[in-house]
Parts: structure tokens; C-alpha cells; sequence
């Protein structure tokens, strides 16, 4: 994780998404509950987007004033348990984690202003 001021750093991550479910993953980040979107934002998660490639390959990245802050932050949040559980069945390799704990975060190894 790099700063990117003295307040954020850049989170970038990833995780598998199974690929007979692509189409349905897609689908449902069309319509993110409005709820899901304010607990992110009031948790930290700003400047979030999710890249996703046709195999399946799912690269996050976000920017937050404190990593571990914001994840903890939606851990107290009904709504992020009930979008976790139904995200899960989604991704492989998460072995019984949530899909916002179980994924594979990135070390920046370059950065241009």
C-alpha cells in the first residue's frame, strides 16, 4: 500500500470469480443496493472500481484513508454481511472467508502522479 496523500493510500486487489457466474456478477454491479454504496462510503472505500476480465480475474481498486478501518468498518454493517453472503458464491479459492477479507491485495510497485 502507497500513500497517495497524507490521508489515502491505494488499495488494489483480487479475487476469482467462478465462470459460469460472469454474466450474473455483472449483473448484479449494475444494481448495488443504495444502502451497500453509503456503508462504503461513510467506511472509507473511496474511488472503488472492479475490473473484470472474460476468465473470470477480478482486479479491485479503491483508495481509503485507513485500510484496516475501512474493512472493519463494514464488518459492523448488516448490509455488507448480506452482500457478503450473497457475493460468495460468486468466487472461488475464498476458503470461508468473505469476499472483502479473502481477497488477494496488491503491493504498488509504481506509481505516476
Amino acid at each position: 500500500m502507497s500513500v497517495v496523500s497524507p490521508t489515502h493510500h491505494r488499495v488494489c486487489f483480487l479475487l476469482q470469480v467462478r465462470p459460469e457466474r460472469l454474466e450474473e456478477y455483472r449483473k448484479r454491479h449494475q444494481a448495488v443496493w443504495p444502502d451497500m454504496l453509503a456503508a462504503l462510503r461513510d467506511t472509507g472505500w473511496h474511488n472503488y472500481s472492479l475490473f473484470l476480465r472474460d476468465d473470470g480475474l477480478l482486479v479491485g481498486y479503491f483508495e481509503t484513508p485507513d485500510l484496516h478501518a475501512a474493512v472493519s468498518g463494514m464488518q459492523t454493517r448488516d448490509v455488507n454481511a448480506r452482500w457478503q453472503a450473497d457475493m460468495a458464491p460468486y468466487f472461488e479459492a475464498l476458503d470461508g472467508r468473505a469476499p472483502d477479507t479473502g481477497f488477494l491485495q496488491l503491493q504498488e510497485v509504481f506509481h505516476l502522479d
